[in-house]
């Protein structure tokens, strides 16, 4: 088996891998696997994503045919690597290609500079978990993410136990307990549901003050409730700019 870097060449064979590996290894609807195939692997959205300078993503050949690829990047402000997808063609499935694209993907992020890496699992994944804990990686978080406007419970694995850390920002803002939209509805932010943005944290909003009812977004470095959202959980402030990351699927690894 080889492993190289991956070309703008590999994007049919990156999206015929994708689609098989998530039909065979998740509940999601054909829908959602078709609308993040296209979002992520598109032949547009491929060539900017080999752009970037922190990202990594990496193929796996046998005999001149791809058969698994993994994405990876590091993440600058928290010197972290972070593995955002590994597929292995479910035929191909069984061997070591998951293992071995893996422990490339570590190495090299470390050698960028990364001091810990994480790893995103869905807790339907049960798989995904286990692999992770092979490789002596402990659960530090339990979040919920959205993917295709539905909340999923994601768990966030890193490597040697080390404990994530958030941006000094996300512990000092503080959110107010219910927040007036423009149209004079009440709406209540959690501060305990945050995710990270570029330059602040992002408190889940809720049309509820029992937190039942999903409503949005407020941007913790401005303030404000004007965010959007896409179908892939990237989220941002129309206001600053602040931005959340797409949501990343966690893959098989067998």
């Amino acid at each position: 088996m080889t492993i190289r870097e991956a070309t703008t060449e590999d994007g049919e064979a990156i999206r015929e891998i994708a689609q098989r590996s998530m039909e065979s290894s998740y509940s999601l609807s054909p829908r959602t696997i078709e609308s993040a195939i296209k979002q992520w692997y598109d032949e547009e959205a491929l060539a900017a994503t080999l752009d970037e300078e922190d990202a990594l993503f990496l193929i796996a050949e046998e005999e001149g045919e791809v058969v698994g690829f993994a994405q990876g990047a590091l993440d600058r402000e928290t010197q972290s690597g972070d593995m955002l997808w590994l597929h292995v063609d479910p035929a191909a499935r069984g061997g070591s290609i998951g293992t071995d694209l893996f422990e490339r993907t570590r190495e090299e992020l470390h050698e960028r500079g990364a001091e810990r890496l994480r790893g995103m699992v869905l807790e339907d994944n049960r798989e995904g978990s286990d692999f992770y804990e092979r490789f002596g990686f402990e659960r530090s978080e339990e979040r919920t993410t959205v993917i295709d406007g539905e909340p999923h419970v994601e768990f966030v694995y890193v490597e040697d136990g080390t404990e994530v850390e958030r941006d000094p920002t996300e512990k000092d803002v503080s959110v107010p307990e219910s927040v007036t939209t423009d149209a004079g509805e009440e709406v209540y932010p959690d501060n305990e549901d945050i995710d990270m943005g570029s330059k602040g944290p992002f408190f889940v909003v809720y049309d509820d003050a029992d937190h039942e009812s999903r409503y949005g977004y407020y941007c913790g470095n401005c303030g404000t409730l004007d965010t959007a959202m896409d179908a892939m959980g990237r989220v941002q402030c129309n206001d600053c700019g602040n931005l959340r990351k797409p949501t990343r699927w966690d893959a098989a690894y067998l």
